[in-house]
């Protein structure tokens, strides 16, 4: 299987990955995870449900997420034969498999038994991880058939042990406000602060029940947008020889300006559900994206501190 096939595989993949998150978002926006009642894998004893909303949400992310799983273990197979020499390759292939099985997995769970706010938050977490995980495989693919198709490779520029650390504390931070994001969506907080940039017409808001947890979510998500630009401004500006660095680098700071205006947005179309749904959804779109860049930024970072001081 030659490279071009690998990556109409990995982008393929990361598609319907990207479809199973989202539609996991529509489930909860739409409170519809019982839609199939207490059953899976049946939805209501059958295999076509009843034609209800709920019931069409619900088993709809079902079959997306089957198909997900279907298509990591595709990827998974593939690369692990025919990119042996790529280890890094093979290691997102498996990540995406293992995260997508333990979010199937979680969710089934959910619908069987009861489930608290704080592991759903978990799921979505993992689903992130999943997609995340095919961004990361679409990437290096591309940059693999990139190098192939060069007559000759351009030495890689190294880049500095604390770049890379600071990559890895601004992904790991995300996640947690990721994670912070979820919780307010199954803890139904999205409403606890009403206004912004101010909550409630405060600047520091009476800190309890969704309030308190609307407010903490904003406070860590400014906290990512000055970690990311900070990240960004080192990565654009002290990696002059680095143009994937620098890419990277840019592109997570727009995305972070981004996830902050969808944010925003959230809050004045709240006493509008359907326009509420979309701009719900767009600002999941964003996090997963950003979070995505950042994980990839992560390996390449670490790949590049390793090189020797030379290699430059």
């Amino acid at each position: 299987m030659n490279t071009k096939q690998l990556k109409w595989i990995a982008y393929l993949s990361c598609f319907v990955m990207f479809l199973a998150t989202l539609g996991g978002s529509v489930v909860t926006k739409t409170e519809s995870g019982l839609g199939c009642g207490n059953e899976w894998p049946l939805c209501h004893g059958k295999f076509v449900p009843a034609h209800t909303v709920a019931s069409l949400i619900e088993y709809s992310h079902r079959a997306v997420s089957g198909a997900a799983g279907l298509l990591a273990v595709a990827a998974f197979v593939a690369f692990w034969k025919y990119r042996k020499n790529r280890k890094d390759l093979q290691m997102y292939a498996l990540l995406a498999l293992i995260f997508v099985m333990v979010q199937a997995f979680m969710g089934a769970m959910a619908v069987v038994y009861p489930t608290s706010s704080a592991v759903m938050a978990l799921h979505f977490g993992f689903s992130l991880i999943a997609f995340a995980s095919s961004i990361m495989l679409v990437l290096g693919i591309r940059e693999d058939e990139a190098r192939q198709g060069k007559a000759s490779s351009a030495p890689i520029a190294r880049v500095s042990k604390a770049f890379r650390n600071l990559v890895w504390v601004t992904t790991a931070y995300t996640y947690i406000v990721v994670y912070l994001g979820a919780y307010v969506s199954h803890t139904d907080s999205a409403g606890g602060c009403l206004g912004w940039p101010l909550c409630n017409g405060q600047l520091i808001p009476e800190l309890s029940g969704g309030v308190g947890i609307a407010f903490l979510h904003r406070v860590a998500a400014a906290l990512l947008l000055i970690l990311v630009a900070i990240m960004g401004h080192i990565a654009y500006w002290k990696n002059p020889d680095n143009r994937e660095v620098r890419t990277l680098g840019l592109a997570a700071t727009i995305l972070s300006v981004i996830q902050i205006f969808t944010g925003a947005s959230i809050v004045f179309t709240m006493n509008n559900y359907h326009v509420y749904l979309f701009t719900s959804l767009a600002h999941i779109v964003v996090l997963a994206a950003l979070f995505g860049v950042l994980a990839y930024l992560c390996v390449r970072a670490w790949q590049m501190s390793r090189l020797p001081n030379d290699q430059n």
